[in-house]
């Protein structure tokens, strides 16, 4: 699995030309489900993503999760994550699974930050056209793949 976490202060996501959800300070997280993934993938991707310190604390220090702050996420799935550009311009995406891996994999992420964080989680719409608009915060975004683990 491949993560981009981006720390916003507002986020909306439009699906098929409807603005439909939008949270407020907090996390969003693009997530992208290759073939190879696994249930212990989800179970530590979440947890790190969980745990990560990138909240400002007093002494405007990022040394908060996303826990300690209370804050929003907003989960959309994003084959274009596993993108290959090595041969050619027109990019690849043979590494990302196919709807019928990606989506349980996904609805199981889903599941597993809602219970590490103990709150409901906004999301996209699994292969649906959508939207982003975010205002990125600091800027901080963090990239984690758990091939990597890091």
């Amino acid at each position: 699995m491949r993560a981009v976490i981006q720390k916003v202060t507002h986020a909306s996501i439009i699906i098929d030309r409807t603005l439909t959800k939008k949270i407020g300070p907090g996390l969003v997280i693009l997530l992208g489900i290759e073939e190879s993934d696994a249930p212990s993938d989800i179970e530590w991707l979440s947890g790190k993503i969980s745990r990560l310190r990138i909240f400002d604390d007093k002494e405007g220090i990022m040394n908060l999760s996303i826990q300690d702050v209370k804050g929003d996420i907003m989960i959309i799935s994003q084959f274009t994550l596993h993108a290959s550009t090595r041969k050619g311009n027109r990019p690849s995406y043979i590494k990302a699974a196919s709807p019928e891996t990606a989506i349980p994999l996904y609805k199981a992420f889903v599941k597993q930050m809602q219970q590490d964080l103990g709150k409901e989680i906004i999301t996209g719409e699994f292969g649906a056209y959508m939207q982003v608009n975010l205002n990125n915060d600091g800027p901080v975004t963090i990239s984690i793949d758990t091939k990597n683990r890091e």
